[in-house]
């Protein structure tokens, strides 16, 4: 499979990963024809890359970091709990989240199971959604995210499932947000952008009230917008007077933010983001968390088109894992970009040939 711009692909390619809603209901199946109806729809929804079926690449394996199985009941279990807080009396003593801790622990413990066997660095590319509420989806994303950050880290299983459960509900505060601020498709107002800022603090509020949650999730909703040189919100903390498990999920809500696929702009591919995170770094991001974050995520996924140093065109076709910015390439057109008999070529061996450009044609 090939990962291509939707605006790039022509009517008659063919679907090369099923598209499902939010609800993991199936919208367009595996193996179906684009049409140039269908590719608009996708354009029109936010969608911007997509896998498509390819003669040079059928035999490229792309795998979904979590199972679909997994996805869908971590992402229902989030809806209920926003469903359920959202028609709660925020300013009343709730215990919502003490009769969903079980739940929740459980959901988190196998996404670090599914986590740990994965044999590849995750990439997030292959599962592809067509949603009407962002926020269940980024939720649980940050949350993958941020669990690869901590097993790179080396923390404790213990240290795993706080930081796990923190970035699950790192955004609970946004369910009293009101929706038209939330889902607004362009730059909020002052004024919007000062509510906004609110769900860090509403969060922090109703985490700390519930006797099953620990104190230091409930300060992964408050301080993940924190940064280390102050520029964050609520508090303007510095340095290490965040918590490194708000730190962590920081970077991943970053990163999960920039390259998810949104109406209102286009996605970013991975290794734009993590130039992002790069930019932040020592001045609003944790350096080591960012180091860390570059070995787990495949900052090139298998299938994207690539412009080398030299000026050969390949496509990416298999990761080395911790070495996620040095995959491997099946070289297709030489240096005069003429199709050739393609042949692999390993980066991480290959230290003078480096990506220059990606999704070329």
């Amino acid at each position: 499979m090939r990962l291509v711009s939707t605006k790039h692909i022509k009517p008659g390619a063919t679907l090369g990963q099923t598209i499902y809603n939010d609800n993991g209901m199936i919208l367009l199946q595996k193996e179906m024809c684009l049409s140039e109806n269908i590719l608009q729809r996708l354009i029109d929804q936010g969608i911007t890359y997509v896998y498509i079926e390819d003669d040079e690449t059928k035999d490229i394996n792309v795998e979904p970091a979590i199972s679909e199985k997994l996805r869908k009941e971590a992402t229902e279990s989030v809806r209920e709990i926003f469903s359920e807080i959202k028609s709660d009396d925020l300013l009343s003593n709730s215990f919502i989240l003490d009769k969903e801790e079980k739940g929740l622990m459980a959901i988190v413990n196998r996404l670090m199971e599914e986590i740990n066997h994965h044999e590849e660095s995750i990439s997030l590319l292959a599962d592809i959604f067509l949603t009407d509420d962002y926020i269940f989806q980024h939720s649980l994303n940050v949350t993958i995210y941020s669990l690869a950050i901590g097993s790179a880290l080396n923390l404790s299983k213990k240290e795993l499932s706080e930081l796990g459960t923190g970035a699950i509900l790192h955004d609970i505060g946004k369910a009293f947000i009101d929706p038209v601020v939330l889902q607004k498709p362009n730059k909020l107002t002052d004024e919007e952008f000062a509510l906004m800022k609110e769900h860090t603090t509403i969060g922090f509020d109703l985490l700390r009230k519930q006797s099953s949650v620990s104190s230091v999730v409930a300060h992964c909703a408050y301080q993940h917008h924190e940064r280390l040189d102050g520029s964050g919100y609520p508090r303007g903390l510095v340095g290490d007077e965040i918590h490194k498990y708000a730190k962590i999920i920081g970077v991943a809500d970053v990163f999960d933010a920039v390259t998810s696929n949104r109406i209102y702009r286009d996605a970013m591919l991975p290794h734009e983001g993590l130039e992002i995170l790069y930019a932040g770094a020592v001045s609003l991001f944790d350096k080591q968390m960012v180091e860390a974050f570059k070995k787990s995520v495949a900052v090139y996924p298998n299938g994207l088109t690539v412009l080398l140093s030299d000026g050969r065109i390949g496509v990416v076709i298999k990761q080395n894992k911790n070495l996620c910015d040095r995959p491997y390439i099946r070289v297709i057109k030489d240096k005069n970009k003429q199709m050739i008999t393609p042949y692999e070529l390993d980066l991480a061996k290959e230290l003078n040939i480096t990506i220059t450009a990606c999704n070329v044609e």
